[in-house]
């Protein structure tokens, strides 16, 4: 698991290898990462947005970008917390990914870019 921590909201990443649902011989892996993003402030905020940068050895990085996470803009008290599941393709079997979340202070409306902290994403298909 990797952490970061900006203005008091800290986010961990744990990832998992979903050999069952990969095919080395046809380039394809994926990966699950389960997202926790903590506030650890005095404040509440709003995550409104994501952005990922997706490195694949096989191929050009990728930027995505969207409203929330899985769908939702979850706004957390000080001392909640939520998680998240999401999955990731890649054509090699060796990457990584890191990204911000953009939240809002409900208090004053200010804006805060949080670190995604940097994940590898790295298939397990070597076998005793």
């Amino acid at each position: 698991m990797v952490t970061a921590v900006t203005e008091g909201i800290q986010v961990s990443v744990e990832v998992t290898y979903q050999s069952e649902f990969s095919n080395p011989h046809q380039h394809h892996f994926v990966f699950t990462y389960k997202v926790t993003i903590e506030n650890k402030s005095q404040h509440t905020y709003q995550l409104l947005s994501r952005k990922w940068e997706i490195f694949d050895a096989a191929e050009s990085p990728k930027i995505v970008e969207g409203a929330g996470v899985v769908g939702q803009q979850p706004t957390l008290e000080p001392g909640e917390s939520h998680s998240y599941v999401s999955g990731c393709n890649l054509k090699s079997g060796l990457g990584k990914m890191k990204g911000i979340f953009t939240m809002e202070k409900v208090f004053d409306g200010k804006h805060i870019d949080v670190t995604i902290p940097e994940f590898q994403l790295i298939a397990n298909i070597f076998h005793n």
